[in-house]
């Protein structure tokens, strides 16, 4: 009983370590806090040095504007890659910012 709820204290208190122990299996991450001057490349480039990448890297932008809203998606052809570049990138800096990085899948 003790290692458990010495698990449940680190996992309180550590949100990278709840969204690894919660997580259902996932292979997109979310991106956020990106400069508005990030553009796709500069995304691809940042994480597929973590495993390849499947999907189109996309930065949303303003549908009218065309402005960056400051986030974007990258999806990995596998788990352990998307888990890998998580722990990688969350809270590090890119283009001077720093960015944020979560998994963008539904937990069932």
């Amino acid at each position: 009983m003790q290692a458990i709820n010495g698990m449940i204290r680190v996992l309180h208190k550590n949100s990278l370590a709840r969204s690894l122990w919660g997580r259902n299996s996932c292979s997109k991450l979310f991106v956020g806090g990106l400069s508005y001057d990030t553009n796709e490349t500069v995304l691809k480039n940042a994480f597929e040095k973590y495993g390849e990448i499947i999907e189109a890297v996309r930065v949303i932008a303003h549908h009218v504007s065309g402005k960056s809203r400051g986030y974007g998606f990258v999806r990995f052809t596998s788990d352990s890659s998307a888990k890998v570049a998580f722990k990688e990138m969350h809270s590090k800096v890119l283009d001077g910012r720093n960015i944020r990085v979560e998994f963008a899948c539904k937990n069932s």
